[in-house]
């Protein structure tokens, strides 16, 4: 009897929509990987194995000279070590005014708390466009200015949503017994909110940094007269469109005049700017999952 039902529990059949999910899943991750493996081989390939079109997912004629290139380009050290910087700004920025924004609409006794509320939705429904947002930062001073890139995203509404519905997942007698205890508001949010919300900050904190290092429309629009504070996608934009690669190499060296390497250094560039973004995520995603399903249980 014990054996029938372990075997009807611990057993499992294998059905054709089993087989056929996993190869539409094994499809979605292969068109994903192969064109990234492509532009890694790309980078440690030879000129020459890039024009005779030999390369695929593997390098040919190994070489790292396209890598030490990249690292002795001054220009792309700066934006890289600026983008690294901007970004992890930008994250704290968010995490602290969301939280600040959305803890207290979790207090039901807040009295305009609904208004407040549809007044921070409603602007998600419209957006002024461009030139509006132009108009607005030149009046602001931050044209040409790197804090462009931190003062209009440091809030997502977004977000905050997410963190309100996270906060109002946490058992509220928590609050209550920290109330009657004398606790304030403030000791309720950095005691008992903040550490209990750690898969929501890791979910949060990865969105906006992805979206920032990924981002580059703003400082294109914002910071032409500023190429100083160009981040690193920016940087691999101009490179991409003018068909060219960081001055680097020597304009008299055989591998500087060889034909492809100019493309070779473009892959190159793109494998160093995604390495640190790639690095944050395994140390952050046991929390992700949680983090992105808590956030929408309650309404």
């Amino acid at each position: 009897m014990k054996k029938n039902i372990r075997s009807k529990y611990y057993k499992k059949r294998i059905t054709i929509g089993d087989v056929l999910i996993s190869t539409i899943m094994l499809i979605l991750a292969a068109v994903c990987v192969l064109p990234l493996l492509h532009v890694i081989a790309v980078s440690f390939s030879s000129p020459a194995a890039l024009m005779r079109g030999e390369i695929g997912i593997f390098p040919v004629e190994f070489q790292v000279q396209s890598y030490l290139d990249i690292i002795g380009d001054g220009r792309f050290v700066r934006s890289l070590i600026w983008t690294v910087v901007l970004t992890a700004t930008v994250v704290i920025i968010n995490l602290i005014m969301t939280v600040l924004a959305s803890f207290p609409l979790t207090y039901r006794e807040l009295k305009g708390r609904k208004v407040i509320t549809f007044y921070f939705i409603f602007t998600m429904m419209f957006g002024a466009g461009l030139i509006p947002a132009f108009i607005l930062n030149r009046q602001l001073g931050l044209i040409n200015n790197p804090l462009v890139l931190i003062i209009p995203g440091s809030l997502s509404i977004f977000n905050l949503i997410i963190m309100r519905n996270f906060f109002l997942g946490i058992p509220i007698s928590l609050k209550e017994s920290a109330e009657i205890d004398g606790a304030n508001p403030m000791t309720i949010l950095f005691k008992i909110f903040v550490p209990l919300s750690l898969p929501s900050f890791a979910t949060i904190g990865l969105w906006v940094a992805v979206g920032r290092w990924n981002g580059f429309q703003d400082a294109l629009f914002f910071l032409t007269g500023a190429p100083e504070w160009h981040p690193v996608q920016l940087l691999l934009y101009h490179i991409l469109q003018q068909n060219t690669s960081v001055d680097v190499a020597d304009p008299g060296s055989a591998t500087a005049m060889a034909p492809g390497w100019g493309r070779i250094l473009e892959r190159a560039s793109i494998v160093v700017a995604l390495v640190p973004i790639l690095c944050v995520y395994p140390f952050i995603q046991k929390y992700f999952v949680a983090g992105a399903t808590l956030g929408a249980i309650k309404g």
